[in-house]
């Protein structure tokens, strides 16, 4: 057994964008099990952009990290002693193991995978919390339908993938909006989307509307900000918009500049009888048999594609999720710690 365990901690809260300072690396002895526990030695980690929020001491959904814990985060994770009667040495898990070598837990919470039936990687993105979170996202809130049109943005990364793709599986149509002409060319040429727009453009609501020429009748939403403006004047009757993430807005420190656009929207909700529903994925916890046996079935018949974006050691996390944060991974980002 390594008897250090290094773990990257929450040196200091952000104030804006975070940095590297906001992050440290320690090292202290590896964990032992006690009664009814396991230890991990964590193989992978997730990045996800939820965990910004979980740097913030502001309220919200789930408990900040403390200053001086690890941060928080899933991971796909090896047992390396177990005392615990579910779990043996060598099983392969998910966990929330968190920015760190090792974890040591009660056993809850773990999911045992088989290497054999997907590759381990895949319980962290597109079979893991972000593939659940577009499967029951849209389809719960969402509900496409065949013939209508589905926006979504963030669309090359793992959630508005596999948003897109399912939309077409559904017989809709599939719009997605992301950075830069390579992730938009990933999207038609690759994942079968009907057209992608580039955020970036210089006329992104004209851009939408050319794209949309029937309107948009299902907005999953990823970012907020200038691309929520573009889509709500193309919002159908009765249209609806599953409210995943806001990451344009994470890093703010004060509202954005400008006139109070509330009233704008609250009209649009009235007039055209607009749903919206924010939610995080395990309001659909019930739902989690349903999608890994449905999406399993889909990606294993290759009706479905994902990507992934894999950096090499665990001092290379923090750098990952900034850069995360400004869009420059290219899929699912993944650490491959050990």
């Amino acid at each position: 057994m390594v008897a250090v365990n290094r773990s990257i901690v929450l040196a200091s809260r952000p104030h804006g964008e975070p940095t590297a300072a906001h992050f440290r690396l320690e090292e202290s002895r590896t964990p032992t099990p006690g009664e009814g526990e396991v230890l991990l030695r964590n193989r992978l980690l997730s990045l996800d952009p939820y965990m910004r929020g979980r740097m913030s001491a502001a309220k919200s959904y789930a408990e900040p990290v403390a200053i001086g814990a690890p941060m928080v985060g899933a991971t796909v994770s090896e047992v390396v002693a177990s005392r615990h009667p579910d779990f043996h040495e060598g099983d392969v898990v998910t966990a929330f193991g968190g920015w760190q070598d090792f974890a040591v837990t009660k056993g809850q919470g773990l999911r045992k995978l088989d290497p054999e039936a997907a590759p381990v990687s895949t319980a962290l993105g597109v079979l893991g919390m972000p593939g659940m979170t577009a499967y029951t996202g849209l389809l719960t809130i969402g509900q496409p339908k065949a013939g209508e049109t589905v926006v979504v943005a963030a669309a090359a990364g793992p959630v508005g993938s596999l948003v897109g793709q399912i939309a077409k599986l559904k017989g809709a149509r599939a719009v997605g909006i992301a950075g830069g002409p390579e992730k938009c060319a990933y999207l038609t040429d690759v994942l079968g989307f009907d057209a992608a727009v580039d955020h970036r453009t210089d006329d992104l609501p004209g851009a939408l509307a050319a794209a949309c020429p029937d309107g948009i009748d299902v907005y999953f939403e990823n970012v907020g900000g200038a691309v929520f403006d573009a889509v709500l004047p193309l919002l159908n009757d009765f249209a609806r918009i599953p409210v995943c993430g806001l990451v344009s807005g994470y890093n703010l420190t004060e509202l954005p500049p400008g006139p109070d656009r509330s009233p704008v929207i609250m009209r649009a909700i009235l007039t055209k009888r607009l749903t919206l529903r924010g939610f995080i994925v395990w309001d659909f916890a019930d739902q989690e048999e349903e999608f890994l046996s449905e999406v399993g079935t889909w990606l294993r018949e290759g009706r479905i594609q994902h990507r992934e974006d894999i950096v090499d050691g665990l001092e290379a996390a923090p750098e990952a999720f900034i850069g995360l944060l400004k869009g420059r991974n290219f899929g699912k980002m993944l650490v491959r710690i050990a």
